[in-house]
């Protein structure tokens, strides 16, 4: 293999702490001439702040090595929808995808604005249901992970996806995330309640996730990179998500490792009618390919 793309929370680090030898890992790999790219689904951080994040935890990576699901949504809505400089899109989600989607010129409203962060008031019924508080600019709703869920935003986003035309993206649809105390709700957890809610007024309107296993993420990747997709391989610790991206994308090989969502019971059943397939390969932690190399 020539290119090793590699999740990054449960199978470099968890939480703010390096997994035992990853650091050694990568290290290795880099010595041999293999290309790295870190590809994650987390959208709260832009590939700025992953990068600091990187530094904090003692891991070599530069900002171009890295590809995150809110920098792969922000080339989408720019490069692939050509979001016209005088329409908007209407976030749920943090500062990283704020930061990207400015980086990509695309206009947006919502995001961290505090005055969507308190609670519902009387005139905020009104406002949406005639539709007075919403932007006529807004073409897109983009969903990613939101610390500050609130009710105004989810019914702010709830109408505007009422209305034709509108498009509704996620930078990705993971129902959960690995922490080194445990699983934590995922972006998924962000958008499901909007797809509930759609769903009874008899709209047909699912979100298009933008990051794994997406294969747009892919196409993106594989155009910045110049991959070779027979020499690449995906190292993850999700089978809806790592591994399925790997298989769905052709690549050369895939790793599974154990340090983060996936555990040898799901590697057993892996393949099996209604089960996602398993990885080329798996290892307990990334730390075991010194051994093995």
């Amino acid at each position: 293999m020539s290119t090793f793309l590699f999740d990054c929370d449960g199978v470099l680090w968890s939480g703010d702490t390096p997994l035992e030898g990853a650091p050694e890992a990568l290290d290795m790999l880099r010595k041999k001439g293999k290309q790295i790219v870190f590809v994650t689904n987390n959208s709260t951080k832009s590939r700025v702040d992953c990068k600091k994040k990187f530094d904090t935890i003692g891991i070599a990576a530069s900002v171009d090595e890295i590809f995150g699901s809110a920098y792969s949504t922000a080339i989408y809505i720019s490069r692939i929808l050509r979001l016209p400089r005088d329409e908007k899109v209407f976030v749920l989600g943090e500062s990283g995808i704020e930061a990207e989607l400015h980086s990509e010129g695309v206009s947006f409203i919502g995001g961290t604005d505090p005055d969507l962060r308190r609670d519902m008031q009387p005139s905020d019924y009104a406002g949406l249901a005639s539709g007075a508080a919403l932007d006529p600019a807004v073409t897109v709703v983009l969903v990613g992970l939101d610390f500050h869920t609130s009710y105004i935003k989810l019914a702010t986003a709830f109408y505007y996806l009422r209305r034709p035309g509108v498009r509704f993206l996620a930078t990705n649809v993971d129902a959960t995330f690995p922490h080194s105390h445990g699983l934590f709700p995922g972006a998924g957890s962000i958008s499901a309640p909007l797809i509930t809610m759609i769903r009874s007024v008899n709209l047909e309107l699912e979100p298009l996730p933008l990051g794994k296993p997406s294969q747009a993420m892919m196409d993106a990747i594989e155009g910045k990179f110049k991959l070779d997709r027979s020499r690449t391989c995906m190292v993850g610790d999700r089978l809806d998500t790592d591994i399925k991206f790997g298989i769905e994308g052709g690549l050369g090989g895939t790793l599974g490792v154990l340090t983060g969502v996936m555990r040898e019971d799901d590697l057993l059943q892996a393949g099996k009618e209604g089960r996602e397939k398993g990885p080329s390969a798996y290892l307990e932690k990334l730390g075991d390919l010194i051994a093995g190399a």
